[in-house]
């Protein structure tokens, strides 16, 4: 099984650029199932249901999020009728649902986990005990699973690569937007990258206009990010999957730009 897990699409730029690009990898690289990292959707921030559904529309099985995923309050709905995943291990009681198992055109099960960190990130449940009720759950339905490790520190990443080593087909980092060159296959067979990298505008801070960004950072005051328009790119990565063992043979980084008037948003498009 060939799954592509592509980073947190950020604005209007990313959801565009994912909405070319996907179908086409699909094609192009014989994807068997794509899982997206959607919760920046939203102009930066959040995800509502019309963003969902052309995600879906593109060719997207599961769209997972994470500490943003509560910022657009059109959102909320997405996340209560389970349609799409919020990180497994906030409290209990909390709306939604952090994993899934889909099927792909060939009939092959593949779970998808959503998880967040605490280091430097809220402090919600402990990830590291809900991974493991998560997987057993999981593992009632299929043998491939792929985790989506949204957090912030590359200590508690890695951490979490080895804790599930041969118990996962991938765990695979997102949240931080920038693409790190440490894929590989960890020596019990779960592929592992610290992060995935975003899809939009690279031409920015994080996907974010850069010059409201180094004014935050230089006045300490808070003015309204906007996502940024220039330089689209896809990222993400591309699991190999032994069906029988449910563990990967190989992981290999993407990053695609987006040809579209230059992978550039003109000046009258709203960065929404």
């Amino acid at each position: 099984m060939r799954v592509l897990f592509v980073g947190d699409i950020v604005g209007r730029a990313g959801r565009r650029a994912a909405g070319v690009l996907i179908p086409r990898l699909r094609a192009d690289k014989n994807i068997d199932a794509v899982v997206v990292n959607a919760e920046n959707a939203a102009a930066g921030a959040g995800i509502n249901p019309r963003i969902a559904e052309a995600l879906w529309e593109s060719g997207a099985d599961v769209i997972t999020t994470g500490n943003h995923a509560w910022d657009k309050r059109e959102g909320l709905s997405l996340i209560e009728s389970g349609r799409l995943l919020r990180p497994a291990n906030y409290p209990s009681g909390v709306t939604g649902v952090g994993s899934m198992v889909v099927r792909t055109k060939k009939g092959e099960a593949l779970g998808v986990l959503s998880l967040q960190g605490r280091v430097f990130m809220k402090a919600i449940d402990c990830p590291f005990r809900t991974a493991r009720r998560e997987i057993e759950s999981l593992h009632a339905e299929t043998v491939s699973i792929v985790v989506d490790f949204h957090a912030e520190a590359t200590s508690e990443k890695l951490a979490m690569g080895w804790y599930l080593d041969g118990d996962v087909a991938a765990v695979v980092g997102t949240h931080t937007h920038v693409q790190t060159a440490d894929e590989r296959v960890l020596p019990h067979g779960t592929a592992y990258i610290t992060d995935v990298g975003m899809t939009g505008p690279f031409d920015s801070v994080i996907g974010m206009d850069t010059k409201t960004a180094i004014q935050r950072l230089i006045t300490g005051l808070s003015p309204r990010l906007v996502p940024a328009k220039n330089d689209v790119r896809l990222s993400g990565v591309i699991v190999e999957i032994d069906g029988a063992t449910g563990l990967s043979t190989g992981i290999e980084r993407v990053n695609v730009h987006y040809a579209h008037t230059g992978g550039t948003l003109s000046d009258d498009e709203e960065s929404d």
